[in-house]
């Protein structure tokens, strides 16, 4: 438990936003007929663009109530490890830092934030704060029973959680000084939308950190990943949580996200500077980063 007396603010967002917070960009371009309508992937499934949205939200509001038990189950708990890592490469310290971690619904990358800087010296800086936002509103929901079943005070820090659209974000031009998204950027319709709204909000020498799913690079590691991905955890899914297709979908968007080259690439392409990446466990999963200068 982190120490006790500081002040948080939590904003309770409504059980649902209204349709148009949630409508996908495409969906908003005005594109009105199917057939002119974008293709783009769901899992190996070929689907519309305004579609896609609809599908991803299903899919986490099926698996919200079990997702904690089921990333413990499918990693052998290495999921907590790799966060751990991603937190320490963020590394905050002093006072004003201001976060905004997308698709952090259940409040993972959150908590270990709010840890990180009660375990710094306060020395009256100036006080810092996360905003915990998910497209999801069923995420945030088990985020925030989290937070208040841990108990968990956060010293100088203020919290709030807002749903939102990755692609479409609410808040204002050079906003925040760090922006996080883990294990949520392969989910969004379009990668290189949700990437160019962290720039906007970003202040300059803001750091974007993204860690997700990634390719792994050692050919006999990866057939036998492949085989543990697609023989037993959609079985797991069954199993722990009702849910096989959620978790099929899982393991063939990770095969449908771009290689870890590829992804700096874009990175770079949305602005960012000093790019970069480091593989963990063999490139089961990636931590990529860049800053907005």
């Amino acid at each position: 438990m982190l120490p006790q007396g500081s002040r948080v603010l939590r904003r309770l967002i409504p059980a649902r936003l209204p349709a148009r917070n949630f409508t996908s960009a495409a969906a908003q371009s005005g594109v009105g007929q199917s057939e002119q309508q974008a293709e783009t992937h769901f899992g190996f499934e070929t689907v519309k663009e305004s579609e896609k949205w609809r599908k991803v939200h299903k899919v986490f509001e099926e698996v919200a109530s079990s997702y904690d038990l089921m990333n413990d189950a499918m990693s052998l708990g290495i999921h907590r490890v790799w966060k751990d890592i991603f937190m320490e490469r963020l590394g905050p310290i002093g006072g004003g830092n201001r976060l905004l971690d997308m698709a952090g619904g259940t409040g993972d990358i959150a908590f270990r934030y709010l840890k990180y800087l009660n375990n710094q010296p306060q020395d009256g800086e100036q006080p810092n704060h996360v905003t915990v936002s998910d497209i999801n509103q069923n995420m945030l929901d088990v985020g925030q029973a989290r937070f208040k079943n841990l108990g968990i005070q956060p010293s100088n820090c203020t919290v709030d959680w807002v749903c939102a659209d990755a692609e479409k974000l609410p808040f204002e031009d050079n906003s925040y000084t760090a922006y996080t998204i883990a294990f949520g950027i392969r989910n969004v319709t379009h990668i290189d939308r949700a990437l160019s709204e962290a720039y906007r909000v970003l202040k300059p020498g803001g750091r974007f950190l993204c860690l997700e799913f990634s390719h792994v690079t050692n050919d006999y590691l990866r057939w036998a990943y492949d085989q543990y991905s697609f023989q037993v955890i959609p079985p797991m899914g069954q199993i722990l949580a009702s849910q096989w297709q959620p978790y099929q979908y899982l393991v063939e968007s990770i095969r449908k996200f771009p290689k870890q080259d590829d992804f700096k690439e874009m990175i770079k392409s949305a602005g960012f500077k000093c790019t970069e990446y480091e593989n963990l466990s063999f490139g089961v999963c990636a931590i990529h980063s860049g800053y907005k200068l």
